[in-house]
């Protein structure tokens, strides 16, 4: 009677050991998503901060285009008023259309592409928006990570004991963006 008691203390041990195994498991993913979101915010942050000193060289060069550079303002404000993180999301994808029309326009006017404060502005972009892209990159990757980890058991059993539940944030490419641009000469 007395080796059955200890089997099942042992047992139990186990199982506790185990479950809290997973438990900070779980908590060190979660964690994960937060700080890689942070980095993507703090790219995004970097062009939020380019895009005033953009469209003021670009509106010496282009004044008729008042509605774009209105756009791109209105779409820059959407970032900074976003409050969670699906908006901030949705208002980063409303700024990449802007810019992405921005610079379209930008090739009609050879001498703001010659202006040494537009190349200097547009290379940071550039520089910028690659970093942005590896960050999304990477908090998709945590944001995968973790839901592999609360959907599977035995995360699933301890995700649900504590509360966590699988996170639904992920960047994905607007659909204007995944059409292959048609280049022709």
């Amino acid at each position: 009677m007395k080796g059955f008691l200890i089997a099942i203390v042992i047992v139990a041990a186990i199982i506790v050991v185990a479950l809290g195994s997973v438990y900070n498991t779980i908590v060190s993913k979660h964690e994960n998503i937060t700080a890689k979101w942070a980095q993507v915010e703090n790219q995004l942050q970097r062009r939020y901060d380019l895009i005033p000193n953009l469209v003021n060289t670009v509106k010496g060069y282009a004044a008729h285009e008042k509605g774009l550079l209105e756009d791109v303002t209105k779409a820059r404000s959407q970032w900074a008023s976003a409050k969670s993180i699906d908006d901030k999301i949705s208002a980063a994808g409303n700024l990449d259309g802007a810019l992405s029309r921005l610079l379209l326009v930008v090739e009609n006017y050879p001498n703001l592409k010659a202006d040494q404060t537009f190349l200097r502005l547009m290379d940071e972009l550039s520089g910028t928006e690659n970093r942005i892209a590896v960050e999304r990159m990477r908090y998709n990757e945590a944001v995968r990570d973790y839901n592999v980890t609360v959907r599977k058991i035995p995360g699933n059993i301890v995700a649900a004991m504590f509360g966590y539940k699988p996170a639904t944030e992920y960047f994905r490419a607007e659909e204007k963006a995944k059409a292959a641009p048609s280049v022709t000469f």
